[in-house]
């Protein structure tokens, strides 16, 4: 399975509320026509991560293909083209990004229908090989990771390594996704030593800069 991790802000001078209220209507019902599609998420940044002033993204949009040819087929189809037209609609162009992904289930659990979840943009520690970085990332990380009694489900969505090829420098090595019951849970989460532990791991794998996140309610669209 492939899946294209989208992120992006919203459009200079549109509100929150009908950033969202578009995405999940008019552009949503764009996507998920796509040919091949298996799978659409978007995320949603909460409002009220909003009072400290504004997140690395507004949101996050997941779109997942049996391979990488069910992918560029739905690339090349008209009704991509239409989506892709339609992102100025609500996105500014210049914040948007996008890379295509692996994932890997780290934590098997359910998705809190009234839960929340956090996103986390991974850079990889320079210098590192990428089949390295992954594997210690899945391996070794990961089941720390796990171990954080109050995160429900724990996903990674590693960079394809597709998009290394000829000298090529995706924008992110990967993505983390968390599932929690609640905001609550996320702040216990920080006082538990098994988080801790994870924090302190993170100096083996992934680069100095601190990374973007951002955290989200998810909308499932397809199916």
């Amino acid at each position: 399975m492939i899946k294209m991790v989208s992120f992006a802000k919203r459009k200079v001078g549109m509100a929150v509320e009908d950033f969202q209220n578009y995405w999940l209507t008019t552009h949503a019902d764009k996507a998920k026509i796509y040919p091949g599609l298996r799978r659409y998420t978007i995320s949603l940044t909460l409002t009220s991560g909003y009072r400290k002033g504004e997140p690395s993204y507004d949101g996050v949009a997941e779109l997942s293909f049996d391979d990488m040819a069910a992918f560029e087929n739905a690339r090349q189809s008209p009704q991509f083209e239409d989506g892709v037209a339609d992102l100025g609609n609500f996105i500014d162009l210049g914040t948007r990004g996008m890379i295509l992904t692996g994932e890997h289930v780290i934590k098997e659990g359910p998705m809190p229908p009234d839960g929340v979840k956090n996103i986390e943009f991974v850079t990889q520690k320079p210098g590192m090989p990428h089949d390295d970085f992954r594997r210690y990332w899945r391996e070794v990380h990961g089941p720390l990771a796990s171990k954080i009694s109050v995160i429900q489900r724990y996903v990674q969505s590693h960079t394809c390594p597709e998009l290394y090829q000829d000298g090529g420098t995706p924008v992110f090595d990967g993505v983390a996704l968390t599932w929690f019951n609640g905001t609550d849970d996320m702040r216990v989460s920080a006082t538990l030593p098994e988080y801790t532990a994870t924090r302190e791991d993170e100096v083996n794998f992934l680069g100095s800069e601190e990374l973007p996140f951002i955290i989200t309610r998810e909308h499932i669209i397809v199916p």
